[in-house]
Order: structure tokens, then C-alpha cells, then sequence
């Protein structure tokens, strides 16, 4: 059945076009993955911290290349956007950012980071975050985003605020980790958020008849 209306976000901005390399600013920035990537994305997962909230082990170097490789594949699908988070000069990895579960008939998706034990405290997930926001929203025309993690990922969330997103709520045992089901706090950010109305501006309620049942 056809849509009555076009999609939000235009499938060509994936599939007709090359992923672009965004700065973050301290000589870092956002690139495509490369299958080169796949032995540093293999040492990053033996971080604890890794393996937990992303709920996922790479057991060898090339099992982590395969994951790189399909991570670059996802763009012109126009089912995920990986980025690298690295060093502009070197090209060595720090991280990973992305917009995954992407609907772009609604225009909305979920963000992802993680960043390297090694890099961690310099501010690079925020600043990771932020680049990838003002490309989705700026450029590919994303409405809305969402960024969930574990109630008990402190680190996390603190990301998540520092990059604009707003709490709404706790979904209740949605994310099954290693240890079981976690409840998961929902940030969002919006394209265009409405300024919230003031009560004095709102109309008042119309007042409404009463009905007597006749007997």
C-alpha cells in the first residue's frame, strides 16, 4: 500500500551518496569504517566496560573485521550509519559512534557510542555525539532521536546529558544484558522542539452540557 505522505528522510542521502568525514573538533573526527579498523575494534572489546553495555564479544581479530565490514555496508543500505571516531592525522581509532535502527519513513533512529578505555575523560563521547546530532538533523533531516542505555550505566547517561538529550522515561526491563534484563532510561532529542505552552496562554477547557436521563 502506498504512503500518503513522502518520507522524512530521503533514501538517497545514504544510497546515492558517500558516507562524509565530520570533525569533532581536537583533531578528531567521525570517518567510515575500514577493514584496517578490525584489530583495534577487537582490543576495544576486551574492555570490560565494552563487552558489558554493548553486550557483545569478539572472540577473534577476524570475527572484529567482519563486524567492521558490515558496519561500512550499512550506509548504502540506508539501514545504520557507523562512523569511526579517530584521529585525523594517524586514522587511529578512539571509538565508535552511530545511528542505528534508522526509520527514515518517520525520520527517527538511535544513537550508539563507546569510546576507548585509553581516551576516556577527554570529552570525545559528547563531542562524538554532538557531530553525528547536527549532521542528522542539519543535513540528512532526521526528526527525532533516542539513546537508551542501562539505568546502571552512570557514564552513559551523563553522555547523553551533555549532549542535549532530555530523559523521558525508564523503560521497564527492556535491555537484556549478561546479567539479565536491565530497566533502560530514554533520552531524546527532537529537530525542532516546541517551546513548552504557559498555562496562561492555553485556551480554556469548553464548558460542557449536562444531560439528564429521563425515567
Amino acid at each position: 500500500m502506498p504512503r500518503a505522505a513522502p518520507a522524512i528522510v530521503a533514501a538517497e542521502t545514504f544510497t546515492r551518496a558517500a558516507q562524509p568525514v565530520l570533525s569533532i573538533g581536537d583533531g578528531l573526527v567521525l570517518r567510515p569504517w575500514l577493514r584496517r579498523d578490525g584489530p583495534e575494534v577487537y582490543a576495544a572489546f576486551q574492555d570490560p566496560a565494552i563487552r558489558r553495555w554493548h553486550v557483545r564479544t569478539a572472540d577473534t581479530v577476524e570475527e572484529a573485521g567482519d563486524w567492521v565490514d558490515s558496519w561500512a555496508r550499512s550506509w548504502h543500505s540506508g539501514t545504520a550509519a557507523n562512523w569511526a571516531v579517530a584521529d585525523g592525522r594517524t586514522g587511529r581509532l578512539v571509538g565508535r559512534a552511530s545511528l542505528h535502527h534508522m526509520e527514515l519513513w518517520h525520520g527517527e533512529a538511535e544513537v550508539a557510542y563507546w569510546v576507548v578505555p585509553a581516551a576516556r575523560g577527554r570529552g570525545i563521547a559528547p563531542n562524538a555525539v554532538n557531530a553525528l546530532v547536527e549532521w542528522a538533523f542539519e543535513v540528512a533531516g532526521f526528526h527525532r532521536l533516542e539513546l537508551r542505555h542501562s539505568v546502571h550505566n552512570a557514564q552513559s547517561c551523563k553522555v547523553a546529558h551533555k549532549s542535549g538529550f532530555v530523559l523521558e522515561g525508564i523503560n521497564r526491563s527492556a535491555g537484556l544484558h549478561a546479567d539479565g534484563w536491565h530497566d533502560m532510561h530514554l533520552h531524546a532529542r527532537v529537530a525542532h522542539p516546541a517551546e513548552p505552552a504557559l498555562a496562561h496562554q492555553l485556551p480554556e477547557p469548553a464548558t460542557q452540557p449536562v444531560y439528564r436521563l429521563r425515567r
